[in-house]
């Protein structure tokens, strides 16, 4: 997810993302520990949007 994607989104949109990706990064790690994935940089990408989707819910919460 792009940061102009998430730049865009409600403050209620950025959180229930927040909460699916946390969720789905879960999943991911768990699926990896028990049978190597075939890409690991996907746990990458999305703890990466889930550190952008943060980081957004609190630049809005400190300027609101």
């Amino acid at each position: 997810m792009k940061q102009t994607e998430i730049t865009k989104m409600s403050i209620e949109d950025v959180k229930d993302q927040i909460s699916n990706f946390s969720e789905q990064l879960a999943k991911m790690k768990l699926a990896h520990t028990v049978a190597p994935m075939e890409n690991p940089i996907q746990i990458r990408n999305v703890r990466k949007t889930v550190a952008r989707l943060k980081t957004e819910l609190t630049k809005r919460e400190v300027q609101a």
